[in-house]
């Protein structure tokens, strides 16, 4: 749920520069990036997880250095899945913001939200996320 709050900040953001005012089409967008949010840092979560299982079972997890390797390479094996996913987005819905055809007002106002957060949501799920997960399991680990 950490994903959220940066996804809607850049949301947020995004419709201040653009001069848009909520509606019920921007609240569509909103509930769409959220779900894309969610999604993105559970993923992340579970290959971070994953490889720390891994060095648990295997023993290697002696140290917070240890901890650290093995968060580094969960979330390594998420970064090029995350660009993809964002970066395919964020070309379809680019065309929907600039488009000038019927209906286009309300589909701008949808997709609005969904390019301003998938920007800083990205962000957040390859750098934050890491970084609270490490906090977290170092202090349930008791690691030193």
């Amino acid at each position: 749920m950490v994903t959220l709050p940066f996804a809607m900040v850049g949301s947020v953001w995004l419709l201040y520069l653009l001069g848009y005012n909520t509606s019920v089409a921007v609240w569509v967008g909103f509930i769409a990036l959220a779900g894309l949010a969610v999604q993105t840092g559970i993923v992340m979560l579970v290959y971070i997880d994953e490889a720390v299982s891994r060095g648990l079972r295997e023993g290697r997890m002696n140290s917070i250095s240890d901890l650290n390797k093995a968060i580094i390479e969960g979330a390594v094996e998420r970064v090029r899945p995350k660009m993809m996913t964002v970066s395919t987005m964020l070309l379809g819905l680019l065309p929907v913001m600039f488009g000038s055809a019927t209906g286009s007002e309300v589909m701008r106002r949808i997709a609005a939200p969904m390019v301003g957060g998938l920007v800083t949501a990205t962000f957040d799920t390859l750098l934050v996320v890491p970084a609270l997960y490490g906090i977290y399991k170092t202090i349930q680990l008791k690691l030193k």
